[in-house]
């Protein structure tokens, strides 16, 4: 069986969870693939930002189904915390902390 590549993003790698999903719908993994860098990004750590394993896994399931809706970017999220080549805008910044307390 010939292993399907999945491309990764800019700061982190797909996870195995995450992989498995795409690499067993064609569709999914098509649109992945043609995702920019960036996009596959945000999606890899919405899904594993998450603190719940029931959480999580409803993210891998929301990621697989909305990219195949068109959506480029989850909705109605922060953005990755952990890329270094970018400021953390204002407002992210008030909202992490307002977590912290």
């Amino acid at each position: 069986m010939r292993r399907i590549n999945v491309s990764n993003g800019v700061v982190h790698n797909v996870p195995a969870d995450l992989r498995n999903a795409l690499v067993v719908d064609r569709k999914a993994v098509v649109i992945w693939d043609g995702l920019t860098p960036l996009a596959r990004n945000e999606w890899i750590c919405w899904v594993i930002s998450v603190k719940k394993e029931e959480t999580r896994n409803e993210h891998v399931k929301r990621t697989i189904s909305e990219l195949k809706t068109g959506k480029r970017r989850p909705c109605c999220w922060l953005g990755c915390i952990h890329r270094t080549d970018k400021r953390l805008s204002p407002s992210v910044r008030g909202i992490l902390n307002k977590k912290a307390v």
